[in-house]
Formats: C-alpha cells, sequence, structure tokens
C-alpha cells in the first residue's frame, strides 16, 4: 500500500526530540480486489483505439503502446474495443480478436504487461452501425465496400449520421450468431492471456444501440420496453461470465446517457441496467457516456462523467470506474476518497504522459516501486 512520509516530532525523556515517519494511506495506490485478482493501484488505462492493425492482428505498435502504460506503473491496462469479428470493427484498422493469428500475436503482449506488475485486460467490442469508418487521420464517414468496407449491423436500420453506411437489421438468427462470436472471442482473450473481460455496452456501439431507444426500434422481444431492450446485452453479459475463469472478473462498460433531450438512454435505466448486470456476476461497470447521437449537447469539463459513476456505484451497489476528464493525482483521489467510484480511467491523459502513476504518486508523496532501469531517475 502506498504512503506518505510524514513528519511528526516526538519529545522523549530530558527534552530530546526524535522525528519518526507516519504511513498515511492513499485510496489511488491502495489494492484493489476483485475475485482472486488483486491490482496494485486504482489507475486504469482506458480503451483507447489505436487504428493501427492489419487484418485485427496487434503488432509492435500496440505492444509499445500498451507496454508503455504498464511500464509506467498503471494497476491495469486495457487494450482498445476489439472486434470479436470482422464487422464489429470501427475501422479496417481495428484490433480484433476472432482468429488463432489474432489470438497468438497477443501473447507478448499480455506477458510484458504481466511482467511489469500490471493487468492485462481487454475490451471485446462489436461497433454496430457505427462500423466500416475511416481510421480518423485518414478522413471521415464510411469507408465503401470497393475500398475495403463493408454493410454494418445493427438492431434497426438507422444510420448514425447521413455521413455513415446504412446498416443492416440483424435477423434473430443473426443475433445469435453475434453472441457466439462474444463468447468465442472470451475463450481466445483467455488462451491469449489476458486476466480482464471488458465488455464494450456504451459509445453507441452495437449494445449500447440495442439498449437505446433512439437506435432500436425493433418490435420484437429485442426492442421496445426497457426488459427486451436489455435482453441482448444481458444474454452476453451472462454467456462471458459463464465463459470466463470464475476466479477472475468480467468489467462492462456502459453509456449511461445518451444525452439526449429527451426519450434516450438515461442514468435511471442504467441504474436497472447495473442492478442486472450485478445479479449475473459482472464485477465492475465502467460509466462512460454518449455515442449514440451523432451530435449532442455535452456539459464537459473536469470529471464531467464522475457523478455517474457515484449515481450507479450508490443505487446499484456494484463497483464502478470512473472515466473523463480525470487529468491529475489530487483530482483522482478526490474521487475516490469521496467514493464516487472504486477506480479510475485516464485516456488522452495517458497519451500525454504514459507514466502518470509514477508522477502521480510523487504528486502525492507516495513511494512506489519504479521498473529498476528506470531507477536512477527517481
Amino acid at each position: 500500500m502506498g504512503f506518505w512520509q510524514t513528519q511528526q516530532f516526538c519529545e522523549l525523556d530530558m527534552g530530546v526530540f526524535y522525528i519518526i515517519s507516519m504511513p498515511m494511506t492513499t485510496k489511488l495506490f491502495s489494492p484493489i480486489q476483485f475475485r482472486e485478482l488483486t491490482v496494485k493501484n486504482r489507475i486504469f488505462v482506458s480503451p483507447m483505439c489505436q487504428y493501427s492493425a492489419e487484418n485485427g492482428v496487434p503488432n509492435n505498435w500496440h505492444l509499445v503502446h500498451l507496454g508503455s502504460r504498464a511500464v509506467g506503473g498503471a494497476g491495469l491496462v486495457i487494450v482498445e474495443a476489439t472486434g470479436v469479428n470482422a464487422k464489429g470493427r470501427i475501422s479496417p484498422g481495428d484490433l480484433g480478436l476472432w482468429n488463432d493469428e489474432q489470438t497468438e500475436a497477443f501473447k507478448p503482449i499480455t506477458r510484458f504487461i504481466l511482467d511489469q506488475g500490471s493487468v492485462p485486460a481487454i475490451q471485446l467490442a462489436h461497433a454496430g452501425r457505427k462500423a466500416s469508418t475511416f481510421v480518423p487521420w485518414k478522413g471521415s464517414g464510411k469507408v465503401e465496400v470497393k475500398d475495403g468496407g463493408w454493410i454494418p449491423d445493427a438492431p434497426s436500420a438507422i444510420p448514425f449520421s447521413d455521413k455513415y453506411p446504412m446498416p443492416h437489421a440483424l435477423e434473430k438468427s443473426e443475433i445469435d450468431s453475434v453472441v457466439n462470436d462474444f463468447v468465442a472471442s472470451t475463450k481466445k482473450a483467455l488462451t491469449a492471456g489476458f486476466q480482464v473481460v471488458e465488455i464494450h455496452m456504451a459509445h453507441g456501439y452495437l449494445l449500447h444501440e440495442f439498449l437505446s431507444p433512439l437506435s432500436n426500434t425493433r418490435t420484437d422481444e429485442y426492442g421496445g420496453s426497457l426488459e427486451n431492450r436489455m435482453r441482448l446485452p444481458l444474454k452476453i453479459a451472462r454467456e462471458i461470465r459463464a465463459a470466463w475463469p470464475a476466479k477472475w472478473p468480467v468489467f462492462v462498460r456502459i453509456s449511461a446517457t445518451d444525452w439526449a433531450p429527451e426519450g434516450g438512454w438515461d442514468l435511471e435505466q442504467s441504474i436497472v441496467f447495473a442492478k442486472e448486470l450485478k445479479k449475473i456476476g459482472i464485477d465492475l461497470v465502467d460509466c462512460s457516456t454518449g455515442g449514440t447521437l451523432a451530435r449532442a449537447d455535452i456539459p464537459t469539463g473536469p470529471g464531467y462523467q464522475v457523478r455517474f459513476a457515484a449515481g450507479v456505484r450508490k443505487e446499484a451497489g456494484i463497483a464502478t470506474g470512473a472515466v473523463g476528464e480525470i487529468t491529475n493525482a489530487k483530482q483522482a483521489e478526490a474521487i475516490l476518497k469521496e467514493e464516487q467510484a472504486d477506480v479510475v480511467l485516464l485516456a488522452r491523459e495517458f497519451l500525454r504522459d504514459p507514466y502518470f502513476p509514477l508522477h502521480a504518486a510523487k504528486e502525492l508523496g507516495v513511494d512506489v516501486k519504479w521498473p529498476d532501469q528506470y531507477l536512477r531517475s527517481k
């Protein structure tokens, strides 16, 4: 456990004073237990797409990108949204986990993360109607089939925007195939050496699309009522929980609100959903927001999504992760001390500073282990 080296003066006989060190715990650098897995601190690397894979296969970029955050002291490192099938990728440059080549390529990455004392995790995803789009720095909108794109799948034939492809509304048999793909990817994640799986149910991608009435207008058992809209995401959560080792945790990332003026997915529904996830055995809800609407009025600012993690944690009684403009150690420590969340997930801040945990420890006066190769700079 981390500690501050605070000084206290102690007077003994004959007016002699001694200085002693008093350990004081911090939440940010205290370990957290999920089932039989202990994570050394509560600073997690949020999954961030790198758009740098070919045919879904990770490469040296992913090894260095993810490995450097483990070297930098993160307790847990989550690999970017990884497609459970080829059509589930956001772009042709996204990672995938549906074949043996991809599985084998992940192994040196997970081994390296483990060797640094961090936990390797992977976010399994299906992009739904937001698939077949350009790598961000190469353009925006849809990639045509003739250029290597594909027709994306969705709960309903409603495009994300006029710049995105018209999706194919999934038939019931195709929904079953999606479930099978998530389970198959889960088993491959285990083979690849991951210890945590996070199911992506946020940011307007497929499972979030089923949850939100703005993107799901189905009239069968997968649409309409909240119970029906939750049916597929809960089924996938249940199947993944059953396929994953009982000793290790399963996380779920949600968008706690669509930021819609009316009629969208919101915090109240997220709490109901989180309660159901808890019954299944999901260990943590990673609370983000947005992604369903191409244009949404989002009041961003430091920690702007923390209140959603706090609300889900309090009302659903499940561990939560807070994410969104968390950029310094004292802010992160306050979120945890005030019991608004159990862990913090950093994204852009980790892009700016791969060694954020080491710098945060110094800011809080915490003595943490540095890599032996870097000790000369501690």
